[in-house]
């Protein structure tokens, strides 16, 4: 499993029964984990706010301290801005850090000033944001408009918005169909998939049923000489060896390469416990 231990800004406090408190910045969010089925009885879940869930669906934060309605913390040179979202979230991932860190290594270390990265389900652009630091240009595809305007707001925080970025709202399988027939080409596809989606005009995803037809088609859309293809898994009960099998049966016996896959953790302050947050794999021609 890997872990980053150097997101200073970020920290996994304490974790019993189903609940996890954790420090973003200046404030303390308590918030459910399905995953905590173990109780402590030294567990202490002082915080800022609290996210409950609804009998019905959904849920709502409590808020018990004055937080803004948007704030920002940092991981190295990027800068991220948070919120607290109608479904528990805050806007960032921190256990991607290990990924971000592997796409900074990679990119720099090609030593290539014209890597061209497709980021794909982008989320609030913390991987892109990698990626403009290391050199490459990006383009960023996100179905949401609201996750695309945050995704603009993380870029701008981090002093990046000279840098060479996209920002497109669509549905990614149709994305990705009209790359192709514009024969664009890419040397680092990144996506991090929900389990399920709604594309921009109303196009359903479902991981399942879907994950593995965006790989075959991504595959036409890399460059002659490509880098790395990532397939992060945050959001559903999907193994990591499905994603390293769907990489095999795809680009390895394609066009070669390896293909690395692990999970991602959070380690718990002053203890031992690992919280699992999803698993990657990765795909390299080298």
């Amino acid at each position: 499993m890997q872990v980053v231990n150097d997101f200073n800004d970020y920290k996994l406090i304490n974790t019993s029964d189903g609940q996890k408190l954790e420090t973003w910045g200046k404030y303390t969010l308590l918030r459910p984990d399905p995953q905590i089925i173990w109780h402590k009885d030294n567990a202490n879940f002082k915080c800022d706010a609290k996210y409950i869930r609804s009998n019905t669906g959904g849920g709502k934060w409590n808020v018990v301290t004055m937080i803004p309605s948007s704030w920002q913390i940092k991981y190295h040179d990027y800068t991220f801005n948070l919120k607290l979202m109608s479904f528990k979230h805050t806007g960032l991932f921190p256990e991607q850090a290990y990924n971000w860190n592997y796409l900074d290594k990679i990119i720099r270390e090609s030593k290539r000033n014209d890597i061209k990265v497709l980021n794909l389900f982008a989320y609030t652009g913390a991987a892109s944001i990698a990626c403009l630091k290391a050199g490459a240009s990006v383009v960023h595809v996100d179905s949401s408009r609201g996750m695309i305007d945050w995704a603009k707001e993380n870029v701008k925080s981090s002093s990046l918005e000279d840098k060479p970025i996209r920002f497109l709202q669509d549905d990614v399988i149709k994305f990705v169909k009209r790359e192709i027939r514009r024969e664009n080409k890419y040397d680092i596809i990144l996506m991090d998939p929900p389990t399920f989606g709604r594309g921009s005009s109303g196009e359903v995803w479902d991981i399942e049923k879907n994950l593995f037809e965006l790989v075959k088609l991504c595959q036409e859309l890399l460059s002659d000489k490509p880098l790395l293809f990532l397939i992060n898994s945050y959001t559903t009960a999907l193994p990591k060896q499905v994603l390293e099998n769907i990489l095999n049966i795809t680009l390895v016996n394609d066009l070669g390469g390896k293909v690395f896959a692990d999970d991602l953790g959070i380690k718990e302050e002053n203890s031992n416990i690992i919280l699992p947050c999803g698993n990657f794999a990765r795909w390299e021609k080298k």
